[in-house]
């Protein structure tokens, strides 16, 4: 049987989702878990791989076993053997070709960003204290609309074979003491998002003009674009799939 494990997590601690060879990964954790658990082998596949100190509050893996097991117990095991920073919120039947990485029909990010020294969100939040002019900011981001091509803002020297996304939501939104980026699309390239809110932040900065923002997408080049932000203010927010995806068949 094929299940889907939804979860989220705070990253802080954490080299990213996926295993890495000398750096704890929330995918190894909870392989671990699941292995003690259900007394056997588990290897699970994330929806997607989050860079090192990026959270997720929805998040999807799933994980193959022929060990039978009741769903509701397995999740409060789960977050019992766990560590305080990851939660399992549901473990979901699914059909047995299900995929968690490719069934995946969309993703949203927010990135969070607070004007001043905030004792409440100090791991949670990057902090620029210079002020920015977010009417500007939205309108360079509508831009990003107007292409598919985002290698610009791709991490150099990966295995991608492309580099098109269709985004779906791109905006800033002031909410109270927090300005969020909200970004949504089919699928994100690696260091993508950190990329484009350190290129909107210098258009907001007044070092980058909307023209030469548009100049950036359109040379496809890393280095022409902002610095990447602090991953510790981004979070994927959700995980979304095709109905069926959860629905069993026989």
């Amino acid at each position: 049987m094929r299940y889907f494990i939804e979860l989220s997590y705070n990253g802080e601690k954490y080299h990213g989702w996926q295993n890495q060879p000398n750096d704890i990964s929330v995918q190894e954790v909870i392989e671990k878990a699941l292995s003690v658990l259900l007394r056997s082998e588990v290897a699970i596949v994330g929806a997607g791989r989050t860079d090192a100190g990026v959270h997720a509050k929805q998040m999807y893996a799933h994980f193959d076993t022929d060990i039978q097991f009741n769903q509701s117990e397995l999740t409060l095991k789960l977050n019992s053997f766990l560590p305080k920073d990851v939660a399992i919120q549901e473990i979901h039947s699914v059909k047995e070709d299900a995929h968690a990485r490719f069934d995946a029909t969309g993703r949203t990010y927010e990135y969070w960003i607070v004007s001043e020294k905030n004792p409440f969100h100090n791991q949670s939040a990057h902090t620029v204290y210079k002020k920015l002019d977010i009417e500007l900011m939205n309108l360079a981001a509508k831009e990003l609309f107007n292409y598919d091509d985002f290698k610009c803002f791709s991490k150099t020297h990966t295995d991608v074979k492309t580099y098109i996304c269709k985004l779906e939501k791109a905006f800033w939104e002031q909410k109270d003491e927090l300005l969020i980026f909200t970004i949504r699309a089919d699928r994100f390239l690696r260091n993508m998002v950190r990329a484009i809110v350190g290129t909107l932040l210098d258009v907001g900065l007044g070092k980058l003009s909307i023209a030469d923002f548009k100049e950036i997408i359109e040379s496809r080049d890393r280095n022409k674009a902002g610095t990447s932000v602090p991953g510790k203010a981004l979070y994927l927010t959700a995980v979304t799939y095709p109905a069926e995806t959860f629905t069993i068949n026989g």
